[in-house]
């Protein structure tokens, strides 16, 4: 989820997406479906985004109190609430 410098802290041209990788960082696949478009103003932390123990399920929680899920590794993403408090960590219980 890229952002501009931490100064700004807005996502890069208000777009909002999942930047993915599949060979260390070489190329990235941008994801977007199921998530808001522009203009976007979600953030999310480090701690913001969690993997499950599959590598399938991820979560994401936006500093705006946003809320996404996704069971396909990131393909499509669902919104599952948009007035939380900010969100600066989630996790996956075990």
């Amino acid at each position: 989820m890229p952002a501009i410098k931490d100064e700004t802290r807005i996502p890069v041209e208000g777009r909002f997406v999942i930047s993915r990788t599949r060979d260390g960082g070489e190329t990235f696949d941008v994801l977007t479906r199921g998530l808001p478009q522009t203009p976007a103003y979600d953030i999310v932390y480090r701690h913001g985004l969690a993997i499950d123990e599959t590598g399938d399920r991820l979560a994401a929680g936006s500093t705006t109190g946003s809320l996404w899920l996704t069971e396909d590794q990131g393909e499509g993403w669902q919104h599952l609430s948009g007035h939380l408090p900010p969100i600066h960590a989630v996790l996956f219980a075990a």
